[in-house]
């Protein structure tokens, strides 16, 4: 195990050291100047959509509202990177590491709305929805089917297996400090809720656990907000001493700049998934009349999820001061961080809507794989061998120590993250076009509606054509 994490260390510092963080904030800078800051100019448009009926989107009868999209995706986001995940930024990186991961957001919001604008306009169709992703557009806009597989197969392992041991592994070290339950014990429990889902096709009960999590994350945001208002004297210190540190100004616990930036953007993107090719998976499931709405619902979806989740996280790790207990890393700094703020009971909490969010993850994740393995092949019997996969590296995590699991996952997101990058950014001319079209057809004050012929030279795109405009209606 020692060998293994040694070189998933080399890799991971080659990656996020220069190559990663100089692609993302690339991207991201690229994305924003070339939508003409869409992720600011258009916030009031991405609320206005959130109110869009399932009637306006074009199916009356089956459509899903942007509403319900927005809700779905939020779900797929917030999960254990918010709370495990700020908490390890912070221990490691100093308090600075809460800056670069605001940053990440802000201009990472571009990217989400690049790759999920692509998702929508290369969608196919699936039975009475859609389906689509990164895979689709390497393969249908850029004619690179092989590219589209290599993506299939990193998400597959990123979220599938990999992700899903640092959300088991989460789920029993929060119990485990909360109840005193086993970690082995806890897993096999786990195990059995997912396996009865996966095997057993209980979509309905997946999907409540989605709108479980919103409702948790309310809870979470109130709490916070209780925690900051009873603290509220400290809050100016607390914010000057993140962008101290941010930036050198302060020295932390022997930490430095660099290990700020870098946990900040690792972070940053473990939670809010901009740019890495994961949430376009889901915004390609949504029924609405022009693809971009999707886009500036997912774009809308990483300020939610970084500026303001991970943002209480990091204050309730902050204000407590607990961060600087070198003994504490991950769910366990902010479970003994809250609990410093309310009581013991916040321990109990923790564990409880740590399970939610991550349980919602586990399956989120597993259907991401799955979506990716029909890409390359539609077999039942890989589909089955990866199930057990999903299964044996739930188990593993449960009983792994924190850092190897964590080191994988960055492995994984930072592999995947590239592959998808140089896509968007190959393809992002097809997205402007697109968010042109859009605004033009606001200004017109129409409600805007997207067609194949719109972009000249647009190729290989099954479900926007005049035809299947009608057949939604």
């Amino acid at each position: 195990m020692s060998l293994l994490q040694t070189f998933v260390g080399l890799v991971n510092d080659l990656l996020w050291s220069k190559l990663l963080i100089a692609l993302l904030i690339f991207a991201g800078l690229y994305f924003t100047f070339r939508t003409k800051f869409v992720q600011f100019r258009l916030i009031k448009e991405m609320i206005r959509l959130l109110g869009e009926s399932a009637g306006d989107t074009g199916n009356k009868k089956n459509g899903v509202s942007s509403f319900q999209a927005f809700c779905i995706s939020t779900a797929s986001r917030v999960g254990i990177g918010n709370l495990a995940g700020v908490a390890i930024a912070i221990s490691t990186g100093g308090p600075g590491a809460v800056f670069w991961m605001w940053l990440i957001a802000l201009i990472g919001a571009a990217s989400a709305f690049v790759e999920s604008t692509l998702a929508q306009i290369y969608k196919i169709k699936d039975k009475d929805s859609f389906r689509g992703g990164p895979a689709y557009y390497m393969e249908r806009g850029l004619g690179q089917r092989w590219m589209g597989i290599l993506f299939a197969i990193l998400i597959t392992i990123c979220f599938g297996l990999v992700f899903n041991s640092v959300q088991a592994n989460t789920i029993t070290l929060a119990f485990e400090n909360a109840f005193g339950i086993n970690r082995l014990i806890m897993g096999l429990i786990v195990v059995a809720f997912f396996g009865f889902i996966v095997f057993g096709g209980v979509k309905r009960i997946a999907r409540m656990s989605e709108y479980i999590v919103i409702v948790m994350a309310f809870l979470y945001i109130g709490i916070a907000i209780f925690v900051i208002a009873t603290n509220i004297s400290e809050l100016p210190s607390t914010i000057a001493l993140i962008f101290k540190n941010a930036f050198g100004l302060e020295e932390f616990a022997g930490g430095s700049v660099g290990a700020a930036i870098m946990l900040g953007i690792k972070r940053g993107l473990f939670s809010n998934e901009a740019g890495m090719g994961s949430a376009p998976n889901a915004a390609a499931t949504a029924t609405v009349t022009h693809p971009v709405k999707q886009g500036l619902i997912q774009s809308l979806g990483v300020f939610v999820d970084t500026l303001l989740i991970c943002s209480c996280t990091a204050f309730i790790v902050l204000l407590s001061g607990e961060y600087t207990n070198s003994k504490l890393e991950g769910i366990e700094l902010t479970q003994i961080a809250l609990s410093s703020h309310i009581g013991s009971w916040a321990s109990s909490l923790i564990a409880i809507i740590i399970f939610l969010f991550a349980f919602s993850s586990l399956v989120g994740n597993y259907y991401y794989g799955e979506t990716n393995i029909e890409f390359i092949n539609n077999s039942k019997t890989g589909l089955f061998i990866y199930r057990l996969a999903v299964v044996g590296m739930i188990l593993f995590g449960s009983i792994a120590k924190v850092q190897i699991v964590w080191d994988m996952a960055d492995l994984f997101m930072g592999l995947m993250a590239i592959v998808n990058l140089i896509a968007i950014l190959l393809l992002g001319k097809i997205a402007f076009a697109a968010l042109n079209d859009y605004t033009k057809q606001k200004k017109a004050g129409k409600n805007p509606v997207f067609y194949a012929d719109t972009i000249e030279g647009l190729k290989n795109v099954e479900s926007w054509s005049h035809s299947s405009a009608k057949e939604k209606n």
